[in-house]
């Protein structure tokens, strides 16, 4: 615990689960008073947009009834307020509330009350624009070097920049490789957007040169980049930072430079507004919000940084001044002018550090709603520690005491911690596969196309040894695989007491999984005398679900495009007795060949060598092939083991077909797509093929030669590029 704590000057909850961000908060004088004092102006994405004018009569105080200025619910969720000159034909100032796919200007006004309710507060809508993208964030200045008013730019999900000129809509222009948004903030000094990009380099974009560029609206981004009609959008300069950003701001030092501050995940960086960095500073704790601001020392900059340890951080340039702990986690902090009593001990910061001109309150803003105005400063502390009486050891009693607590202590081990085979005999819990399918399948909602997908039947059965209450079995299979039933509770009122629990496993969607073994698993409490609440226990019970349920006899391929060949240490067996369910009688030359049809159409061709002892197993789809792979090793494992064959094994020498794996990250890069449709393009055929690559890496690795040993690293790599 910090002994600088926040002292806590005004403080309030905003709702009832409401959440809020960074956006959400903002400090101006909304309603053009013209008192100095600043209005606290909170949204929420639960759509509420409030209003405060905080009057303390003293440290401490709750918030009043005349506090909230104004509380309307907006329907959309609220993204980012902020407050500039976004009307036009005049210099007041007018409140922008951003909604994911609309952006409104709003007036607020107050009129003076006669009653004791006080003066009424109310907006109105000056203007609005209907976005055709969904909206991320946004700035605001004076673009262009405009004078007496501010434009608004705002950044879609997909990495557009839409530019309004107050009441009317300028232009659209697409970032050059963006694919995920980052934050954006405004330089009037340079007339540039600056924002980092989800390669975690900070980029920096003239306004003239997105004005002059091509008109996003009109082409294509792809076509945007070649030398056409219009201009090619061009970045500044950028900078690799290595890690992303949280919040961007940009700060004058005076009328000759500014710079650029970047808060990451683990540093906060100073630039120039040329790009080069000034200083960066490690941080100690993962930052959740920051405020740089200017320092009364000539060439320095002081910095707010808020951190998930509930603790503000003020920093002089890189050295660390002063740290005060909060009550919550700030995702927001602003500073303003607020209508602050004189306290003696209301100091804005310790030594030569404060706000400048400023009144010096802080305004904090956690995740779920605590709105904070506070000032830095201690309290002294009054308690003082009792004295302890001081009395001689009597070692006698001592050793009495230590003997007695050894006793506890070991029946606690012998009460409490059971054996295995006398944990196991307490509950026992068996599974059984139905030898055929169901009669009638009681598959439903299914996904598979025109097959008719059948169901199999499964049981576990539980024995209890002693009296057991509210056991609760949960049965997991591997997706598309779905159960008609997955959660079970049991009352074992008395001793050997047997329950059996039934339902059927089916297919559900055209995809296979990636493996067809299930588990179930009970958990239940075994009371002891020193703990009547019980002692947690699980069992789990593996069953393996038949090939049959997701495939069928199919006709055999002798080409096919994806091959995969499987070397063994014995000879090779016959088809036809591994695979007595997929057999077919009334050929008897295709004793080393086998087809299988998967559910929704894929066909895989098994195939075993009259000369060798390898398997090949093919297919026109690469991860159709695992399945059939997996299966074959595991009845050549069973049938060497009835035989009394200890040592056989299979090996894998050859090189994975990586080809249509990097065809689908190609084109991915090749196109523009937000994050929806990139989850159609690795669909859940990409994610089972990473799977099978996963899988056979682990069953061959100590097999394989160098070349494949590196895949790991390669994939991982790649699969952290998208």
């Amino acid at each position: 615990m910090s002994l600088f704590k926040a002292r806590d000057w005004w403080s309030t909850v905003l709702g009832e689960k409401e959440e809020f961000d960074q956006g959400c908060l903002c400090l101006a004088d909304v309603d053009n008073s013209g008192n100095g004092q600043d209005k606290i102006i909170v949204g929420s994405f639960m759509g509420y947009l409030r209003i405060f004018n905080p009057h303390a009569v003293k440290t401490g105080d709750g918030p009043q009834a005349e506090d909230l200025l104004l509380e309307v619910q907006l329907r959309d969720p609220v993204l980012q307020v902020e407050v500039g000159k976004f009307v036009s034909g005049t210099e007041m100032l007018h409140l922008a509330v951003l909604h994911s796919r609309k952006l409104c200007v709003y007036s607020v006004s107050g009129t003076l009350g006669n009653v004791e309710h006080g003066n009424q507060y109310q907006i109105k809508l000056m203007y609005e624009h209907h976005l055709q993208r969904t909206a991320c964030n946004m700035t605001y200045g004076p673009f262009g070097g405009i004078k007496g008013r501010d434009l608004i730019c705002i950044q879609s999900m997909d990495g557009m920049l839409m530019v309004f000129e107050q009441e009317s809509y300028a232009f659209g222009r697409f970032l050059p490789g963006s694919l995920l948004p980052g934050p954006l903030a405004y330089s009037p000094r340079t007339d540039s957007f600056i924002t980092v990009s989800s390669c975690r380099q900070v980029e920096s974009y003239k306004y003239q040169v997105l004005a002059f560029a091509t008109d996003a609206d009109k082409k294509q981004e792809t076509e945007q980049q070649k030398l056409g009609s219009g201009k090619r959008l061009v970045v500044d300069w950028t900078l690799n930072i290595g890690e992303q950003a949280l919040d961007i701001c940009i700060i004058p030092f005076n009328q000759s430079a500014s710079s650029v501050f970047v808060l990451g995940e683990r540093n906060f960086f100073c630039l120039k507004d040329n790009g080069q960095i000034r200083f960066m500073k490690k941080l100690d704790c993962s930052p959740s919000c920051f405020l740089p601001y200017c320092s009364v020392s000539e060439g320095t900059i002081n910095t707010l940084i808020g951190n998930h340890n509930h603790m503000l951080h003020v920093y002089q340039d890189v050295t660390l001044k002063w740290a005060t702990q909060l009550p919550h986690v700030p995702v927001a902090v602003r500073v303003g002018s607020l209508h602050f009593p004189d306290y003696s001990q209301a100091l804005p910061c310790p030594g030569c550090l404060c706000f400048s001109d400023l009144k010096g309150v802080i305004v904090t803003l956690s995740d779920d709603g605590h709105l904070q105005c506070s000032y830095l400063g201690t309290d002294p502390s009054l308690f003082q520690a009792p004295k302890v009486e001081s009395r001689e050891l009597n070692y006698d009693e001592l050793d009495v005491e230590l003997k007695e607590l050894q006793r506890i202590i070991k029946d606690v081990k012998s009460q409490g911690v059971w054996p295995m085979t006398e944990r196991e005999e307490d509950l026992k819990v068996f599974a059984v596969v139905s030898s055929s399918l169901d009669s009638v399948s009681q598959a439903t909602n299914i996904e598979v196309g025109t097959d008719s997908v059948p169901s199999i039947t499964v049981k576990i059965t539980l024995q209890n040894r002693v009296v057991l209450q509210k056991v609760k079995l949960s049965v997991y299979v591997q997706p598309p695989l779905v159960l008609t039933c997955d959660q079970f509770t049991f009352d074992f009122a008395v001793p050997d007491m047997t329950s059996v629990a039934a339902f059927s496993v089916y297919l559900k969607k055209n995809y296979i999984p990636s493996e067809l073994e299930g588990n179930a698993v009970v958990s239940y409490s075994r009371p002891t005398d020193r703990n009547p609440d019980g002692i947690p226990r699980v069992i789990q019970c593996k069953f393996r679900l038949p090939l049959k349920l997701i495939c069928l006899p199919g006709q055999p391929s002798k080409t096919a495009s994806q091959k995969l060949t499987i070397d063994t240490n014995k000879s090779p067996v016959s088809l036809p007795i591994l695979f007595p369910d997929f057999a077919s009688h009334s050929d008897d030359d295709q004793i080393n060949v086998m087809g299988f049809r998967l559910l929704g159409g894929s066909r895989v061709t098994l195939l075993a060598s009259r000369t060798s002892q390898r398997y090949r197993i093919q297919s026109e789809q690469f991860e159709d092939l695992w399945l059939i792979t997996n299966e074959l090793i595991l009845r050549l494992l069973e049938y060497f083991e009835k035989q009394g064959i200890k040592d056989f094994a299979c090996s894998f020498s050859g090189c994975i077909p990586l080809q249509e794996y990097f065809e689908l990250i190609d084109h991915h890069f090749e196109l523009r797509i937000n994050g929806e449709k990139l989850e159609e393009l690795l669909s859940e055929r990409a994610v089972q093929f990473r799977a099978i690559q996963r899988r056979l890496l682990t069953r061959f690795r100590d097999k394989t030669p160098a070349p494949l040993q590196h895949l790991d690293t390669l994939l991982d790599g790649t699969y952290k590029q998208i």
